[in-house]
């Protein structure tokens, strides 16, 4: 990774495939989050949106601001997505037209929360993945002995008795 680049990291959304060779790099999934921080923040306020529009009654200013709140919503997630991440999710949440019912506001906003619960599963399922690969081939390393003759957890210590400086991990 550049140390010169944004903070924002890339996580992928979707599992990643077993590797056939350990010693394989990573391929790039197709389906990246660009600044995860984003996608929380704007996924708990549509969640509270739509909890707060489930215990009220709106009036129609109320619903329009919604309807506002719900069309940017969108498209600030659409900007920290990639492409198939876009046109997916612009596939579950069309635009709300005119000033939508109480009833279309809390579907779409309840759809909205539903995909992005959805994505953030992919997230996870793709970490565990991640970590499992990982720790596939530090087991695999750890199989075929470590360099050297050494042996885990036992001193090292060199056959005429001398404490040697080593390698930190």
């Amino acid at each position: 990774m550049d140390p010169d680049a944004p903070q924002s990291d890339v996580v992928d959304a979707v599992p990643v495939e077993p590797q056939s060779e350990p010693e394989a790099p990573a391929a790039p999934a197709g389906e990246t989050i660009t600044e995860p921080a984003k996608l929380l923040r704007i996924a708990g306020m549509v969640r509270e949106l739509l909890e707060e529009t489930r215990q009220t009654s709106l009036d129609e200013p109320g619903r329009k601001r919604l309807a506002d709140i719900y069309q940017r919503a969108v498209g600030e997630l659409s900007q920290v997505l990639s492409d198939d991440l876009k046109d997916e999710l612009s596939d579950l949440a069309p635009p709300l037209e005119g000033v939508p019912t109480e009833s279309e506001i809390r579907v779409a906003q309840a759809q909205l929360v539903g995909w992005l619960e959805g994505l953030f599963h992919g997230i996870q399922a793709a970490m565990f993945s991640q970590q499992a690969a990982a720790r596939a081939q530090f087991e695999e390393l750890r199989r075929r002995g470590l360099p050297g003759g050494l042996v885990p957890g036992e001193p090292q210590t060199p056959q005429d008795g001398q404490i040697r400086g080593g390698q930190y991990l």
